[in-house]
């Protein structure tokens, strides 16, 4: 080993070659409840030649290799295998080029992606995928793990977005996939396998992402609900009315309470249950949508309806919902949040359904999220060290599962499989899918260096 860090301290400088058990203890967890696993070194590559390079050496030495951008994994798939290497990719976040002619921008991995869409919005242009994270988040991470976000349900998740990808193979061999044009039906498409692939397949260099105009107007409004199941009701309502909202989020109770605590936004705190909405497009388009959205809300049993009057208002209600999972997480000191996600017309079903799992098994869960596209949040607050109460969390987690897939629903809308969901991925599948999809891995990194363990098990 030792001969082998400087040989990697010769490719990436001494500085980026982290071994101090407080620097592999950092990198040892993500954001999911699992034990951290720590790594045994940290590398951190600062241009695309070290990135090959360093790929190419882990799989010389047969070293497994975790990639991870921010850490903001919610399914443990950033978690280190034990005695392998995470590779940092803070230092490639460059913003290649933002092309305003043909829509498209390159990007490296590395690039936050909050900062990525206000650079894109500083030229007039739009990059819809918003993950909660997005703050922090990467745009390496948010292909690895196929990310989506409040505006999913109109503009789609992160996959409908990725043009192209240049990433390395187990070899450390560069490959080229897609194109920067509209239309490429070159080879295979392999970019459609890498994305969501959480690095199990490659490790990205560049990405390439389409673009699309700013919409023109746009119109926020909140539905307050004194009825859980008339708000629930109404998601469906709005959709089967071939309304189609930016974004159409959903808060029980008990999250409009943390959040109040936690933002002082000036939410409804004795509301049962809220719908935050918003359409945009052609400003008379925008008019008559909210106006068709506000009649069915009123129509299906809204107590009242506040409009945003400007932009300003509108942000600080959506940077509420934003903080969703940050107010709950201070309430106890465990934090599990799910990715529960079934078709449309099935989420009032979905959201019966954890307050009836929360009732059996005597957990406080709050239930958020994207419920125009299916996509809600139950997420249930308890203590890990209470051994009792875990045995019942984890039970908890299995029935939310099982429901969601009963409703047609998956496992995962947007947070990924990683470590955390693997075992229940047959349930959803097949044993042959299973099997399927460990050939290619086995076909690509013979020997299994690229994040093992992650979405198909070892």
């Amino acid at each position: 080993m030792k001969a082998l860090i400087e040989e990697f301290e010769k490719v990436l400088g001494k500085d980026n070659v982290f071994q101090d058990e407080a620097d592999l203890a950092t990198y040892s967890y993500d954001a999911a409840v699992l034990d951290p696993v720590l790594p045994s070194l940290v590398l951190r590559p600062t241009s695309s030649e070290a990135l090959g390079k360093v790929v190419g050496m882990c799989n010389e030495h047969a070293l497994p290799l975790t990639v991870r951008g921010a850490g903001t994994n919610l399914s443990g798939g950033t978690i280190p295998k034990s005695g392998g290497v995470v590779l940092l990719t803070n230092a490639l976040n460059r913003i290649l080029e933002i092309n305003e002619e043909d829509l498209y921008a390159v990007v490296e991995p590395g690039v936050v992606t909050a900062k990525f869409a206000a650079a894109v919005e500083a030229k007039g242009l739009f990059y819809p995928p918003d993950p909660g994270s997005q703050a922090v988040s990467t745009l390496g991470g948010n292909v690895a793990e196929n990310a989506g976000g409040l505006r999913g349900l109109r503009y789609g998740v992160t996959r409908d977005y990725v043009m192209g990808l240049e990433f390395f193979d187990a070899n450390g061999e560069l490959v080229k996939a897609g194109a920067r044009t509209v239309k490429c039906v070159t080879g295979y498409n392999l970019g459609g396998i890498m994305v969501g692939s959480e690095g199990t397949l490659g490790v990205f260099d560049k990405i390439i992402l389409k673009l699309i105009p700013m919409p023109p107007a746009r119109k926020a409004m909140m539905a307050i609900f004194n009825d859980i199941n008339k708000a629930s009701e109404t998601v469906s309502a709005i959709i089967a009315n071939r309304i189609v909202p930016v974004t159409l989020e959903f808060m029980d109770n008990f999250t409009i309470r943390a959040v109040e605590d936690f933002s002082h936004a000036g939410l409804p705190v004795e509301a049962a249950a809220l719908l935050l909405i918003e359409v945009d497009g052609h400003p008379v388009q925008v008019e008559e949508d909210a106006e068709k959205v506000e009649s069915l809300c009123r129509r299906l049993g809204a107590m009242s309806i506040r409009v945003a009057r400007d932009a300003t208002e509108r942000d600080k209600v959506w940077e509420a919902r934003r903080a969703a999972l940050s107010a709950l997480s201070r309430i106890k000191p465990t934090t599990v949040l799910e990715d529960a996600t079934v078709p449309r017309s099935r989420v009032p079903a979905m959201i019966r359904s954890i307050e009836g799992i929360a009732r059996e098994f005597n957990l406080t869960i709050g239930t958020f999220g994207h419920a125009g596209d299916g996509n809600l949040h139950p997420t249930i607050l308890t203590d890990r060290r209470n051994h009792q109460e875990w045995e019942r969390v984890e039970k908890a987690i299995e029935s939310i599962f099982d429901r969601a897939l009963s409703l047609g629903g998956t496992l995962s809308g947007e947070h990924g499989i990683g470590m955390a969901k693997s075992r229940f991925m047959e349930k959803e599948t097949s044993r042959a899918t299973i099997v399927y999809s460990r050939r290619i891995k086995a076909a690509l990194d013979p020997k299994n260096i690229l994040n093992p363990g992650k979405i198909i098990g070892d």
